[in-house]
């Protein structure tokens, strides 16, 4: 003999929507840590990388090149800031490191690679290495 179950489709909604109803209203969204956002295009010379890294000095951006591998870190500072008879009553601000990791198809030429950064967008000129191009094996 089997054990049959019965299957009821709505049973615990009703409990789950009236238990998060009468919440107050101040459910809002966790803040997420900044992340780097980045746009990668390519011609036959070079790679072009638009990364935006909003709020961050250009000395705390750090670059990294290590073959077909690049690598973008940024230090997000946290200025501290003193007001006299006014209490802050929230702060969504993120502070810490944040880390961006990628491969590209080719071999980056580093000796070449130009970075420039303005108005929180850090832009890479990424030359392509010269190497050996793929080579056809004859069949015997």
């Amino acid at each position: 003999m089997s054990n049959l179950t019965r299957y009821e489709p709505f049973e615990g909604l009703f409990e789950d929507v009236m238990k998060n109803w009468f919440r107050p209203l101040r459910r809002e969204l966790a803040v997420q840590p900044m992340q780097i956002t980045l746009d990668l295009t390519e011609n036959d010379k070079e790679y072009n990388v638009r990364a935006e890294i909003p709020g961050v000095k250009k000395e705390d951006i750090s670059i990294t090149i290590d073959g077909n591998r690049v690598s973008i870190s940024a230090e997000i500072k946290k200025e501290k800031e003193e007001k006299k008879d006014e209490k802050v009553l929230r702060s969504e601000r993120y502070y810490g490191r944040v880390y961006r990791s990628f491969t590209l198809d080719q071999d980056v030429d580093e000796g070449k690679a130009e970075a420039k950064y303005k108005d929180g967008v850090l832009e890479l000129k990424l030359p392509k290495k010269a190497g050996p191009g793929a080579r056809r094996v004859a069949i015997q």
